[in-house]
């Protein structure tokens, strides 16, 4: 594509000389797993969420099946999670033993809603995990408020929120546990799988690390039933470590590109993202809403701009659910978003030029 949807090559462009540098530290200690590197990025990454724990693990639905473990979820309790968000909390849940109980999302922002949570769960609900998705955090105040009503954990998914912020306070740190993939595309993304859990639980953070080394509490001797391997490696935590002291400016491009698409984009039949404020969203991916989203596609693909769903099928129609035990209330607004939901090009290195091709096609095919 002329205007990929991404380009991880742009974005490594200018890190080339901090990245090697990384790595060939990681070369020259002869220490690849478990290390140096591991512990001071977990301390680095821990203090940049304001949480007092950080684990890394191998990749961010490993993150999430050990912490919902962690909280001792298990076979036939229901964990509250929503069905737009690309099966990846939906694996954690079913690999964890535990049953996923749908709940529908709020029509401006596409996060769980509390209105739809608070009438769907019940006493055999053991868990809450909440997805900020696209980047926008979701009404996690009022989720909290919920789930403590309830006497249930929260664990957030923030494979798309590094550096939001609500009220001063980072995705991450609001519920129990939070949970953020580092895979390549991600605000952070690390050069192949990566994730972390933050906590500010000792004991459960004493717990993940056990259950992300075969539940060992010293070696070779398992005592937490559950456990499984999920360590990231040295060289991933280098590279992070290269990369986190940037992760604020990238983020503050990604907001400006969202700000001059729904600039550029208003006025029409479209539906478009919530205007983000300084913290809250920090625009992974730009997301538009249109009954007509196949044809805007392919006009912008016979321009050579790259688009993408994320995510075409909610998690409770996709055929690998067929049978499986789930719990799934009213969710019309999940089920009407996914036909008309398209995702625009938007990363740091994007120029305003290319900004503004791609508004230009878009609006073509408004109007065609």
């Amino acid at each position: 594509m002329r205007i990929p949807i991404n380009d991880l090559k742009r974005a490594d462009a200018a890190l080339t000389s901090e990245m090697f540098a990384a790595v060939q530290r990681v070369l020259t200690s002869g220490w690849y797993v478990l290390g140096p590197e591991l512990e001071a990025f977990e301390a680095e990454f821990a203090e940049y969420c304001g949480a007092a724990h950080c684990v890394g693990v191998a990749n961010c639905t490993d993150g999430l099946e050990l912490a919902l473990r962690a909280l001792d979820i298990g076979p036939a309790q229901e964990v509250a999670t929503v069905a737009n968000a690309g099966m990846y909390g939906t694996t954690a849940i079913l690999r964890a033993g535990a049953v996923p109980l749908y709940v529908d999302v709020d029509q401006h922002d596409l996060n769980m809603s509390p209105d739809a949570l608070r009438t769907a769960i019940t006493p055999n609900t053991a868990a809450i995990l909440v997805t900020h998705l696209y980047g926008r955090m979701a009404r996690i105040r009022e989720l909290v408020a919920i789930a403590d009503r309830a006497g249930i954990p929260v664990v957030e998914d923030c494979a798309h929120s590094h550096g939001a912020q609500r009220e001063g306070r980072h995705s991450g740190t609001w519920g129990a546990f939070g949970c953020f993939s580092f895979y390549p595309t991600k605000n952070l993304g690390a050069l192949g799988d990566a994730a972390a859990v933050v906590t500010s639980d000792a004991g459960l953070a004493r717990k993940v690390r056990a259950l992300g080394q075969y539940g060992w509490t010293s070696k070779y001797r398992s005592t937490h039933p559950g456990g499984k391997n999920s360590r990231m490696d040295e060289i991933q935590a280098a590279v992070l470590r290269a990369k986190l002291p940037r992760l604020d400016a990238w983020n503050a491009r990604r907001r400006a590109i969202a700000a001059r698409y729904s600039a550029g984009l208003a006025g029409g039949d479209l539906l478009l993202p919530p205007a983000a404020d300084e913290s809250d969203d920090v625009a992974h991916l730009y997301v538009i809403r249109s009954r007509r989203r196949d044809h805007i596609r392919q006009t912008l693909c016979m321009e050579e701009i790259g688009t993408d769903i994320h995510y075409p099928v909610p998690d409770h129609l996709q055929p690998s659910m067929r049978g499986v035990p789930m719990r799934v209330t009213p969710v019309t607004v999940t089920e009407q978003s996914a036909r008309e939901i398209l995702t625009l090009p938007c990363f740091p290195e994007l120029t305003a030029e290319e900004v503004e091709q791609v508004i230009g096609a878009v609006s073509i095919s408004i109007v065609r």
